[in-house]
């Protein structure tokens, strides 16, 4: 009796080695098909080449919806829709002026800035007004009865000691976030913000600021950060310094915009959904390459790759291209109520919004049983370069998800340190991403999805 009971432990030990190569396989099909005979780079090329920034509202973000719907077809989606959402319709205006006025007779060269997007403008006449340098909220607060009058210059550093350099923008933004109302609530005419950005060109960076509607509105840019510099040390040593700024920017009525959707439908449980994807939108100013057409591109990328390696998920897998991420957020909270509403089922949703750069891992919002369970698997990402799992956190889009429905999310999390060169500036332009870092990001979503979709969470 002895031998069979041996003999039966003998193969129960085997079985977790032999559904991990079983795993191993399926993901290095998925990989070798991603790195084989990918679209995403040249899907990426047509997005922003053709199409360019794609600012939620704009005639641009139109034509991306249908460039998305297109693509997923191209990739083998078993269906395409669209889902309508209201989104904000912010319009830059004319091209942002800012220069330094003095009495001195030196030249100085106009200051490198673009507004900050849901920012009000000017005014045709511009404003021009002396300049209060501040370093954080505290220092504003210590010289409130100085601000009347005056442009509010945050001059705030990215910190270089984080080694994330997510840590960095998340303790900077604010500035950008909330700088116009706490400045205007003293009577600020205007606010300029330093680039949420550890570069070392001069491109200013936008993003959007949210106003508080106890406070006047007033017009907010961002300026480069060698200008930054720049403008500090000319107000320290030139006490007749002011700084003229015009911006013609306004916000429109909200307008009709789509998460775009593609679905592989599920062999067992068609009717539990799994989450991958992107947002569609970006900022006019620039290409939107890492922000966040990579994003997009990787998720379409699954999506084929899974199709032409023959795999055919349990769950359906659905890949969202999401509108208005930038500004509003509209399309994630859109796709979680709806999803709400309906009473779908949603096992677990990926984004990639972190650019198209060599990935690390990722940050994933769930319970601690969940996450565990992830990292049981860690030996299967480990020959793709993927290593990290620790941190907590998910993308902006799917995140929804989480609050409304409970659903574990995560994102793609890629090397940080080149990301805030480019985000929201006029250098996100396609040749800033490199083809080859760009699919290994595909690589790791897929081997994300292929073993959430077999296992659960």
């Amino acid at each position: 009796m002895k031998k069979p009971i041996l003999a039966l432990l003998a193969c129960c030990a085997m079985l977790p080695a032999l559904a991990q190569r079983e795993d191993s396989l399926a993901i290095r099909r998925l990989s070798d098909e991603i790195m084989t005979h990918s679209q995403a780079y040249a899907n990426l090329r047509v997005l922003t080449k053709t199409i360019g920034g794609r600012l939620a509202g704009s005639p641009q973000m139109v034509k991306a919806e249908r460039w998305g719907e297109a693509a997923l077809r191209a990739a083998g989606a078993d269906r395409v829709f669209t889902q309508e959402c209201k989104v904000p319709h912010w319009v830059r205006g004319d091209k942002e002026q800012a220069r330094i006025v003095s009495n001195r007779r030196d030249f100085v060269p106009p200051l490198k800035v673009l507004a900050l997007g849901n920012s009000v403008g000017t005014g045709a006449a511009g404003v021009t007004a002396p300049v209060l340098e501040v370093r954080s909220f505290e220092e504003l607060e210590q010289l409130k009865d100085q601000v009347k009058g005056k442009i509010v210059f945050y001059n705030y550093p990215f910190n270089p000691t984080f080694i994330k350099t997510f840590y960095s923008y998340g303790d900077a933004v604010r500035f950008r976030a909330q700088g116009p109302s706490r400045a205007s609530k003293y009577g600020a005419l205007a606010v300029i913000v330093r680039s949420m950005s550890h570069s070392t060109d001069n491109e200013p960076h936008t993003g959007s600021t949210r106003y508080n509607d106890s406070f006047p509105k007033i017009a907010a840019v961002a300026i480069g950060l060698q200008d930054a510099d720049r403008l500090s040390r000319r107000i320290a040593d030139d006490p007749s310094a002011k700084v003229f700024l015009r911006t013609t920017c306004r916000m429109l009525p909200d307008t009709i915009g789509h998460n775009i959707i593609g679905e592989l439908k599920g062999s067992e449980f068609p009717d539990e959904y799994v989450t991958v994807g992107g947002h569609l939108d970006s900022w006019d100013v620039c290409e939107g390459a890492h922000d966040d057409g990579a994003g997009c591109v990787q998720s379409i990328e699954l999506l084929r790759a899974f199709r032409a390696a023959g795999i055919r998920p349990k769950r359906t897998l659905r890949v969202v291209l999401f509108a208005n991420e930038e500004n509003g957020v509209r399309g994630g909270n859109k796709y979680a109520d709806e999803a709400k509403e309906k009473g779908e089922k949603h096992l677990f949703a990926l984004e990639s919004d972190a650019g198209g750069f060599t990935p690390r891992g990722f940050i994933m919002e769930m319970t601690d049983a969940q996450r565990a369970k992830v990292k049981s698997w860690a030996p299967l990402f480990f020959p793709y370069g993927l290593y990290d799992f620790d941190e907590a956190g998910g993308g902006v889009d799917v995140t929804p998800l989480n609050r409304r429905l409970g659903t574990p999310v995560a994102e793609l999390s890629p090397d940080s340190q080149r990301y805030f060169d480019y985000h929201h500036a006029a250098s996100d332009t396609f040749e800033a991403v490199n083809k080859r870092e760009l699919e290994l990001g595909a690589v790791g979503m897929a081997a994300l999805i292929y073993l959430v979709d077999k296992y659960g969470l």
